[in-house]
């Protein structure tokens, strides 16, 4: 064949039309699976991809023939279809040192619940069946039972995540009256979630008292009048007031919402189940505690300490869950047999904490010993060394934090890699391990890249390691490519 001429007119002219492209042999497994129109068009986004790489000056082998041309291009499209054939949700490797990260989708499932999963996912279940009876049943009694056992509360309902359950409680409960709530609970949870907008659209007035770092139980009971609903406790989870502070404990609230006849609803947030305080973390509200002082209704998430899927938990009086259950909204927002199915094997774990803090992921990494961090961290550490052309790679000590609005302010004792890459910024290679496959997700910090070891799982350091060369050698194989 002929070779092609290397200025860059006569590179622009030998690119071939893309229905010749579209017949490569290269792409004839794929013309089976898919429709032309995908073809041609990933076939068009690799000649825009070539077509780019010309202007900005960059040019093939001088030697390289039309036939190798179509070869380069046709390979370039066949990755665009692997890269499009491909989930567009897919895991990454979490090494911010955030456990509960949000933006990561929370709580990874425990083996369990993914077992669960896997099972009703692939099958019929019966969601709404009586299998005894064959009677119709309440989609709730999945785990209704569970959440009785766990929690003391009479009765429990799921909705799709502890934003609906604390709006619906609020409409269930006080819906065209007032509900009383200290002004230093008035948070924003995230995404514009406030409690005021959340206490408008459930159609509640909003009595404020207190002021932002001291409320006391007088200003509670100073407040109830005869339009007086609920009393309304929110947890401040991922905000923290110190120093010349007061409030009032859950206990004296629920007192006075028994002697004054109002109903009391306790948003605890993060679904802590039992005390986390040996392994650490304190200052959690405890969801049985609040039932035992006895709330009326306690809601909280299903995704962050609790370990499971995303789901807000509704738990209390029988009268009041019979109540939140017939509402009109709770078929908008109930959940399906996915999430009953894992959050009912999450559960489970959950009758024994040692058996929870070992199965259920982010309190597994929340209980792991330094000294195990330590030796996998010494491990990647001298791979990398022997692996890579480094500025430097050293362990060093890290601080991770359970995130997603739990407990914000209080750090974990962790290790992290601190990485300097000979020919890139941190920034250059934070990007390059969030674009390469497997993806992974660090911390840019004091000029280096850092990798908390505490929110990798271990199954995962030799991926990770992986990554890590194939980052750091991102910019020098595109300039020989080039």
């Amino acid at each position: 064949m002929s070779e092609i001429k290397t200025d860059k007119q006569a590179l622009l002219r030998a690119i071939p039309p893309v229905d010749r492209l579209a017949g490569h042999d290269a792409l004839a497994s794929w013309r089976e699976r898919l429709p032309l129109g995908l073809i041609t068009d990933a076939v068009r986004r690799a000649i825009d991809t070539y077509r780019s790489q010309l202007v900005q000056g960059d040019s093939p082998d001088p030697d390289m023939s039309v036939g190798q041309l179509d070869d380069r291009l046709a390979a370039l499209a066949e990755a665009v279809l692997r890269e499009e054939s491909l989930p567009p949700l897919r895991s990454v490797i979490n090494a911010t040192g955030i456990l509960i990260h949000t933006g990561l989708g929370r709580s990874p499932l425990p083996q369990s619940a993914v077992d669960a999963i896997s099972d009703v996912a692939a099958n019929f279940a019966p969601v709404e069946l009586e299998m005894q009876t064959g009677a119709r049943g309440q989609r709730n009694d999945v785990v209704r039972d569970l959440l009785k056992e766990l929690t003391g509360a009479e009765s429990a309902v799921v909705v799709n995540n502890n934003a609906a359950a604390t709006w619906l409680a609020l409409m269930v409960v006080a819906q065209g009256r007032s509900a009383v709530l200290s002004r230093g609970e008035l948070v924003e949870i995230g995404g514009s979630f406030r409690m005021p907008d959340v206490m408008q659209a459930a159609g509640v007035n909003l009595v404020e008292v207190g002021t932002t770092n001291k409320t006391r139980l007088s200003d509670y009971a100073n407040a109830i009048d005869e339009d007086t609903a609920a009393l309304l406790k929110v947890h401040p989870s991922n905000y923290r007031i110190e120093g010349f502070t007061e409030s009032v404990a859950i206990e004296e609230v629920a007192r006075l919402g028994r002697e004054r006849g109002v109903a009391v609803i306790d948003d605890v947030g993060s679904g802590a189940l039992f005390d986390y305080t040996p392994w650490g973390l304190g200052n959690e509200p405890d969801v049985r505690q609040s039932v035992q002082a006895g709330s009326d209704l306690v809601c909280f998430s299903g995704d962050k300490l609790l370990g499971g899927p995303q789901a807000g938990i509704i738990v209390g009086k029988q009268a009041w869950i019979d109540r939140v259950e017939k509402h009109p909204m709770m078929r908008a927002l109930r959940v399906d047999k996915i999430t009953l199915a894992a959050l009912g094997a999450t559960l489970q774990l959950h009758r024994d904490p040692q058996l929870a803090a070992r199965e259920v992921p982010v309190l597994h990494m929340l209980t792991t010993p330094i000294d195990q961090l330590q030796t996998r961290g010494e491990a990647l550490r001298d791979a990398l060394l022997k692996r890579g052309d480094f500025a430097a790679v050293e362990l060093t000590q890290a601080h991770a934090y359970m995130g997603g609005g739990s407990n914000p302010a209080q750090a974990v004792r962790s290790l992290a890699l601190r990485i300097c890459a000979t020919d890139q910024s941190e920034q250059e290679l934070a990007q390059a391990l969030r674009s390469h496959a497997p993806r992974v997700l660090p911390r840019v910090a004091d000029g280096a890249v850092w990798l908390d070891l505490r929110t990798v799982f271990p199954r995962q350091d030799g991926d990770l390691l992986e990554a890590i060369v194939a980052a750091s050698q991102a910019r020098t194989n595109e300039g020989k490519s080039s």
